[in-house]
């Protein structure tokens, strides 16, 4: 079984986050797979809206550390930067379905999002400054200017863990749903781009 599930449905092509025994922390090979996922979907006529979701419990823990010091990105054509530059430059709508923990790509990949639908129990972190990191994916210039400054420093400088309340209060989400119907409620809001 692979670690992303990808199915197109009605126009929309759900790609799945599906290593739950690691709460979905993101490998080079995952990465891999997202990024052609994203690639193809770029050119397949059929495919109109991208949603990406974990399962009812995660999102995504972020990237899998120890899978990260062992496989590096060596240069621009690594898969965890095919999957960045895919994403920032692709031109369909993407629809995010989050619930539990959003940690780090978890995040910041909402920022490249068009819609974000979320459950009750969803919670984010962006721990960069707790692992000595740079905020990835552009979130330092993108963030501010989707929740303002003051709340993106909040969050970047303390790497501190926020509720999908907090979230959606700061304009980082759409809408929060219960955590049975957030996926159904974002699918049904992929399907009307579609």
């Amino acid at each position: 079984m692979s670690d992303i599930t990808k199915k197109i449905v009605q126009g929309v092509l759900e790609i799945h986050f599906n290593r739950p025994e690691k709460k979905n922390a993101i490998t080079e090979s995952m990465y891999k797979e997202l990024a052609e996922a994203f690639i193809d979907a770029r050119i397949d006529d059929e495919v109109k809206v991208v949603l990406i979701a974990g399962q009812k419990s995660c999102f995504t823990a972020g990237n899998d550390l120890a899978d990260f010091m062992q496989n590096p990105p060596k240069d621009d054509d690594a898969a965890v930067f095919r999957f960045l530059m895919t994403v920032a430059d692709f031109p369909k709508p993407i629809i995010a379905a989050v619930n539990g923990a959003a940690v780090g790509i978890g995040t910041t990949l909402l920022l490249h999002c068009d819609l974000v639908f979320c459950g009750e129990n969803a919670k984010f972190q962006m721990p960069f400054v707790n692992l000595g990191l740079v905020p990835e994916f552009g979130s330092s210039y993108l963030l501010p200017l989707r929740v303002g400054h003051a709340k993106a420093a909040e969050w970047l400088l303390t790497g501190k863990t926020f509720d999908s309340h907090e979230a959606k209060l700061a304009g980082l989400i759409n809408e929060v749903y219960s955590d049975e119907t957030f996926f159904s409620a974002a699918f049904q809001h992929a399907q009307t781009l579609a």
